[in-house]
């Protein structure tokens, strides 16, 4: 699904297709060599951090570094997905910042059930996805993320249960407010 966004300066002129530093105008290439570079960053270690704002946005750098030159870099207009906005770029730092120090002082989940942890977890990764704070890579930069938060936890990431459609229906239902389905996937991906 195309994001639809306010005059976006990303884009290629007359398209919604992103700037990129393969300089390719076509969305189905493009699609195509991202995920290639992507999942080819993925196999990487994935750069070291403190679970924080800043770690984030390293880790987004570090996945799409290959695509795009404001890789890792907040988005500067506003975009909405399906009909529904997320926050407004003049909210996101703000935002962010109340979402990680969440996460601090909650010591990154740290000590609990896989139950506890697929409940508190998906409430962390609804409100990252509510910012959606980059212009492309929300999705795979919160998995990540989800990932090194499991695995400070002491906890398995099994990446056999995600299935595309079942993380979108969770994605969507938690920005409407449920985030059942999310903690659901969240405990089968912990299971070991």
């Amino acid at each position: 699904m195309v994001y639809a966004a306010e005059d976006d300066p990303l884009c290629y002129p007359g398209t919604t297709v992103l700037r990129n530093k393969l300089n390719i105008g076509d969305q189905n290439k493009l699609d195509e060599f991202e995920l290639a570079l992507f999942l080819t960053r993925a196999d990487e270690e994935v750069p070291a951090g403190n679970l924080d704002y800043d770690h984030y946005k390293a880790i987004h750098h570090h996945l799409f570094q290959d695509i795009y030159e404001w890789a890792g870099e907040v988005r500067a207009i506003r975009i909405g997905k399906g009909g529904n906005w997320f926050c407004y770029p003049e909210y996101i730092d703000q935002e962010m910042r109340k979402i990680f120090s969440g996460l601090a002082e909650a010591d990154y989940l740290c000590g609990l059930a896989i139950e506890d942890f697929a409940v508190r977890a998906a409430h962390s990764l609804a409100e990252i996805n509510a910012v959606h704070p980059f212009r492309e890579g929300n999705g795979r930069t919160q998995l990540t993320f989800l990932a090194m938060l499991m695995e400070n936890a002491g906890f398995s990431f099994n990446a056999d249960a995600l299935e595309r459609e079942r993380v979108l229906d969770a994605m969507i239902e938690s920005f409407a407010g449920d985030e059942m389905l999310l903690a659901e996937l969240i405990l089968d991906i912990g299971k070991p």
